[in-house]
């Protein structure tokens, strides 16, 4: 799913938005001020599933998490097939 933008941010999929409005608009899970980054550090330390979603109260569904993973992949897959940028390290700038 492409995000679409709205009067208010952009839609990033169903369960996540972006809202300038809403948390400096970093992606945030809809109806809620959860950032879809916190969720993902939990799952990359290892969280299950069930526990996240117990921990925010049910206002963070496993869909809603399998959703962050989906984009959190597909937006590094998109950026590995970006050309790189020419690094400039020290050891280069003084050559």
């Amino acid at each position: 799913m492409a995000a679409r933008r709205t009067d208010t941010g952009r839609v990033l999929g169903h369960f996540i938005v972006a809202d300038p409005s809403i948390c400096h608009g970093k992606p945030t899970f809809r109806g809620t001020r959860i950032l879809v980054s916190d969720v993902l550090e939990q799952v990359a330390s290892g969280l299950s599933w069930d526990a996240i979603a117990k921990e925010w109260r049910g206002s963070v569904l496993k869909a809603a998490i399998a959703e962050a993973v989906r984009l959190a992949s597909q937006a590094l897959v998109d950026h590995a097939v970006q050309p790189a940028s020419p690094v400039t390290t020290p050891e280069r700038a003084h050559v």
